[in-house]
């Protein structure tokens, strides 16, 4: 009586391993596709916000204001490459750069502004998401 129990038993052991193998071969295939499209939306907000930074560094003759201090705009991309590093893993979009380290002191919570040379100004977030439109037009 026990013999056929056990043969039950067995046959149920072999499809559960069986069910399993193939579960766990489908997910090692389903793996690396996901994390491949991860990678290429993390290169191209990488891409955005090098490109936010650098069109901050290429502008002449204009002032950054930070509390109250006027600053140039080698010093001013340098303040948000310093930011950014800070930021850490909170930054995951060029969004996110905008937000928590191009927009206001994280200090006193005053707004960035930019002065041109014609004496307008423009706060930095606006800036910057003028020229985030810019780049996702020439994608």
């Amino acid at each position: 009586m026990l013999a056929p129990v056990t043969a039950s038993i067995r046959q149920h052991r072999g499809l559960v391993c069986t069910v399993m193998a193939m579960w766990l071969l489908w997910l090692a295939m389903l793996t690396p596709a996901i994390a491949q499209q991860d990678i290429p939306h993390h290169d191209i907000e990488q891409q955005k916000i090098n490109y936010l930074i650098a069109s901050v560094e290429g502008l002449k003759d204009v002032s950054f204001i930070r509390n109250g201090s006027s600053y140039n705009a080698e010093q001013a991309a340098s303040h948000m490459r310093l930011k950014l590093r800070m930021a850490g893993s909170r930054v995951k979009t060029a969004d996110d750069f905008i937000v928590y380290c191009a927009t206001e002191s994280s200090v006193t919570g005053i707004k960035y502004t930019i002065r041109f040379p014609d004496g307008h100004t423009i706060e930095s977030a606006t800036f910057l998401r003028d020229k985030l439109a810019s780049f996702k037009a020439s994608d």
